[in-house]
């Protein structure tokens, strides 16, 4: 099998195209995730997120998504890196990551999702997509970061993933600026 940089080029068009919402709270440490009820990934621990509506931004869907899903309004959003998802059955998908520190509410369980809070040095990877444990680390440390994967519906067959890291970052003397970690399974 070729290496996910290879099936997903530049040139990829994705079938859909869909959002995350990290909300951090960094005096805790914590991160706001879900167990996903319904849809792709139902039964999986996640980020608050969904489809981008035709017209939506991504930032707004990623807004309307986070009210819908667990009752928080969010601002603020700073957008953290970009996933490019090839499934075997021929879905693709395109995925936007955000995360915010700045939001109002109280997180709610809703049909979609039951939210919780989860310290970000024990994140429970076992639960999540495959992928989130090679990307994930990046965003927190605020590493912009762009992820290629390849899927046999919740298998993840092969990926490649690009860190952008700062020259005078103690990251730069073990990661290269643009690094690229690539892996077949």
């Amino acid at each position: 099998m070729k290496n996910a940089r290879d099936i997903i080029p530049a040139t990829w068009k994705p079938v859909e195209e869909a959002v995350l919402c990290f909300i951090r709270d960094r005096k805790e440490e914590k991160v706001l995730l879900i167990h996903k009820k319904t849809g792709l990934g139902a039964g999986l621990i996640n980020a608050p997120g969904g489809r981008i509506d035709p017209g939506e931004t991504p930032e707004e869907a990623a807004v309307r998504e986070t009210f819908e899903e667990v009752g928080l309004k969010v601002a603020n959003l700073s957008a953290s890196g970009d996933l490019y998802f090839q499934f075997t059955n021929g879905h693709s998908i395109r995925g936007y990551v955000f995360q915010t520190d700045k939001w109002s509410g109280t997180p709610v369980e809703t049909i979609e999702a039951d939210p919780f809070w989860c310290s970000e040095s024990e994140l429970p990877y076992e639960k999540m997509w495959t992928d989130d444990s090679w990307w994930l680390p990046h965003m927190l440390a605020g590493r912009p970061f762009r992820g290629r994967f390849i899927f046999d519906e919740e298998r993840m067959m092969s990926m490649s993933l690009d860190v952008e890291t700062s020259e005078t970052s103690e990251d730069s003397k073990r990661i290269p600026r643009g690094a690229i970690h690539a892996k077949q399974l």
